[in-house]
């Protein structure tokens, strides 16, 4: 009756079989030390060999029997502590799960032993009883988490991943040590558990990022337009001042100076939102033929003033892929406008969708003109801001230099790539390559380069 209230008391406690040999073995040693004390009594105190038998065999019965509570709780406290420093309790479990950040829990020889559920997410499946190494391969937070388990100290570092796309990180990692243990934290003492809390700053310092290049593009880019401003109002207010026709003329100057800057303000904002978000894929699924002909749709006023026509080919069913509606069509139209501004010497633009040719799972949105084409050398720095072929031909098709690097950026984000084929005389091939209803497998954006373009389609 004592050892089940005993146990109601102290659920921790586990009893071991009350026999006699039982507790007369777990007090083996009390009893070897009764019978030496007693062989030393006889031999030099001449105490008859009666009495200290009889001593020996009473006390060895008082050690065997007594209340057996305190043993059993110290022989249970070995096992205890082994198996606290070996899985985490409900009510650690219910504090990381709580926390909005992954989190991982691991023992001092970084084995994971609970992860909540924002690391799940964040990290894909982690089993529990995996090294910590198999979801975190920073090398330094790997080296952190060894000094932490050295020292017994709290630890934070930083670091950055480039694939898929560049981000950044920060994490601390913090020593447990369970109750009971002697030394918390001290001493040398290695703790029981290894909190490990990762923190994404990834869109801090792309703002941070965003606000340099703002500054550093505007003030280069805009610098001319606002000149030319600045120096025809000074005409207009100096010897121009009763030149009606100069005034209208310049006037003209003006307005087209300030719709360039305005068209610059409105790519470098542009640019820098798609920048922000270049780290989170986008979720939900779109149809790339309606993406199509909603383009090709928006762009014929343009094609009908150069004088083109715009083919389109795409399959009857839609083509659902993974990608953010807005953004494809910003880059259906950015394309579909290059072809049409720069390759109006073809007097034709194919709009295609189609399966790609090497591995039939992915599809292809393929841009092509049949102008005046790129040269080879200008074709690895396209995709660069604020570059242009010719910038004369550029500015005259009131383009900001920004339109392919925002193209890039998108596709970054769509986990896309974008392959350019270009051949003197014979037009240029823009092919965007998306996966269909599977997983993104491409690291980043490639700019795949080759030459000659397919045979002419007659």
């Amino acid at each position: 009756m004592s050892q089940t209230n005993d146990s109601q008391t102290d659920p921790m406690a586990v009893y071991l079989p009350a026999t006699p040999w039982t507790r007369v073995t777990e007090a083996r040693w009390p009893i070897v030390a009764i019978a030496i004390l007693a062989l030393l009594a006889n031999a030099f105190y001449q105490v008859p060999g009666v009495v200290c038998g009889a001593v020996v065999i009473g006390l060895t019965g008082m050690i065997a029997y007594l209340p057996r509570k305190a043993r059993t709780r110290k022989l249970q406290a070995v096992k205890q502590r082994r198996l606290r420093r070996m899985w985490p309790g409900t009510g650690m479990k219910l504090t990381v799960d709580a926390l909005p950040n992954p989190c991982f829990v691991a023992d001092g020889r970084g084995i994971t032993r609970y992860v909540n559920e924002a690391a799940s997410k964040f990290y894909g499946a982690v089993k529990p009883g995996d090294p910590l190494s198999f979801s975190l391969r920073a090398p330094s937070l790997l080296e952190a988490f060894d000094r932490v388990c050295v020292e017994g100290r709290p630890a934070q570092i930083t670091w950055t991943e480039k694939v898929p796309t560049e981000a950044w990180f920060e994490a601390h990692l913090a020593p447990i040590y369970m109750p009971g243990q002697a030394e918390q934290g001290g001493g040398g003492a290695a703790p029981d558990f290894v909190l490990v809390v990762i923190q994404n700053q990834t869109e801090q310092r792309r703002l941070e990022r965003m606000r340099t290049d703002f500054v550093a593009n505007a003030s280069h880019e805009l610098r001319t337009p606002l000149a030319s401003l600045t120096g025809f109002i000074e005409t207009l207010q100096g010897p121009a001042k009763d030149d009606t026709d100069a005034r209208n003329r310049f006037l003209a100057i003006m307005l087209e100076q300030s719709g360039r800057m305005r068209r610059l303000i409105d790519d470098i904002l542009s640019l820098s939102r798609i920048e922000l978000k270049a780290h989170v894929q986008p979720a939900e699924k779109t149809d790339l033929v309606e993406i199509v002909r909603h383009s090709a749709d928006a762009l014929a006023p343009l094609a009908r003033e150069l004088g083109l026509e715009v083919h389109t080919e795409s399959p009857d069913t839609p083509v659902m892929i993974r990608g953010d509606r807005d953004e494809l069509i910003q880059v259906t139209e950015n394309l579909l406008e290059n072809a049409l501004k720069y390759g109006s010497q073809g007097k034709r633009v194919d709009l295609v969708v189609k399966r790609q040719e090497t591995g039939g799972k992915h599809w292809c949105l393929q841009v092509r003109d049949y102008g005046e084409g790129i040269p080879a050398e200008h074709l690895p720095r396209l995709t660069e801001r604020f570059y242009r072929v010719d910038v004369a031909s550029s500015r005259a098709m009131k383009g900001t230099g920004l339109g392919l690097a925002i193209v890039k950026h998108i596709l970054t984000r769509h986990r896309a790539r974008i392959e350019v084929a270009s051949e003197l005389g014979k037009g240029a091939t823009f092919s965007v390559v998306f996966a269909g209803e599977l997983p993104h497998q491409e690291s980043d954006i490639e700019l795949a380069l080759s030459v000659p373009l397919p045979a002419q389609a007659e």
